[in-house]
């Protein structure tokens, strides 16, 4: 088994990747992923510009079964040498859970593949063949703690020739934290924004830096079942500008709803309370989330639940379909939701 913690990751790049074909790496902070994931094709010893060799896949190409990944993986690059396979947006696709099982029973020798996938529940199929080879190096991607975020605001303040007095550190930090390239595009838009200057103070920070603290989408399911269109667009604006796809939002709020399904079938069957059913149902919900899915247990009943489940399936495929859309049509669809939870 070779699973990096979030906080070994520098130590896993510069001395044991080298030893590994195939990554898995999932996790809540979309952008710390897309990095890490980035770092390890630099060190793949493929060239990132030859087209060639570097095969990227996003994981809705890959509907088909494994067989697309298993032959990315296992051809022989044009002029030969070293071929990376960068597959993006997995969550837990039956295709590329396949492939990459067959792939750690059978490591490839001229190939690389890297797997970039969302927060992978405990116990998701993706993660746990991951997490149970020693081919695979499984990468863990938190949000940054205290001291991870003193040395990213150090790094990239540093590179531009800028200091930070601790009044503006101390409200540099109460605004990143959520997402690594979204605090990472904020610290760069400071530093631009102070050019020319030798410290960054609390007014600079105030003026430029925006909120990247909680980049999640439990936050806009929570809006959708408060019925908070504020707290929603908000939320929404979040995702998309930390670069994480509107459609991982339409999807938790998918799950968020079958569970209400199942939760609200029992609550009618058993004649029990919403707080009764979340206790033994709701296990796995966040201590924080529950009394908002139990408030929704009571408002919603289960045809109206039904209902926006259809609609939701619904969204997903429009979105599949008409990508161009999906920002318009995963916003227009959870704000309808919304609204049905206000009137509620």
């Amino acid at each position: 088994m070779s699973e990096v913690k979030s906080h070994e990751f520098d130590g896993f790049l510069n001395r044991g990747a080298s030893g590994y074909r195939l990554f898995l790496l999932y996790g809540p902070d979309r952008g710390l992923v897309s990095e890490r994931a980035a770092q390890l094709a630099g060190r793949s010893g493929v060239s990132l510009d030859d087209p060639f060799a570097l095969v990227k896949l996003d994981a809705s190409e890959l509907q088909q079964g494994a067989g697309r990944v298993l032959d990315e993986v296992n051809a022989i690059g044009l002029f030969g040498g070293e071929k990376l396979v960068w597959i993006r947006g997995a969550s837990n696709e039956k295709a590329i859970s396949e492939a990459l099982q067959l792939l750690a029973d059978e490591p490839p020798t001229g190939s690389t593949l890297i797997i970039e996938a969302g927060d992978l529940k405990k116990g998701a199929v993706l993660r746990k063949i991951g997490e149970s080879s020693r081919a695979v190096a499984s990468v863990a991607c938190y949000s940054d703690d205290a001291r991870s975020l003193h040395a990213l605001v150090d790094k990239e303040l540093a590179e531009a020739g800028l200091r930070i007095s601790p009044a503006a550190r101390e409200r540099l930090l109460e605004a990143l934290g959520g997402d690594r390239m979204a605090s990472r595009n904020e610290l760069r838009k400071l530093a631009l924004y102070c050019l020319g200057k030798d410290m960054v103070d609390e007014e600079d920070v105030l003026a430029i830096v925006g909120d990247a603290s909680a980049i999640s989408v439990d936050d806009a399911v929570d809006a959708v079942l408060q019925g908070d269109v504020d707290a929603l667009l908000h939320a929404m604006k979040k995702i998309t500008t930390s670069k994480t796809p509107p459609f991982l939002a339409l999807q938790a709020c998918l799950r968020q709803f079958q569970q209400l399904d199942l939760m609200r079938a029992e609550m009618d069957a058993s004649r029990q309370s919403a707080s009764q059913v979340a206790a033994t149902l709701g296990r796995g919900l966040h201590f924080r989330r529950k009394p908002i899915v139990e408030a929704a247990l009571k408002h919603w009943t289960a045809p109206a639940i039904r209902r926006e489940l259809s609609r939701l399936q619904a969204t997903i495929y429009q979105s599949r379909a008409r990508q161009s859309l999906e920002e318009s049509l995963v916003l227009q669809n959870l704000l309808a939701i919304a609204i049905q939870s206000a009137r509620r």
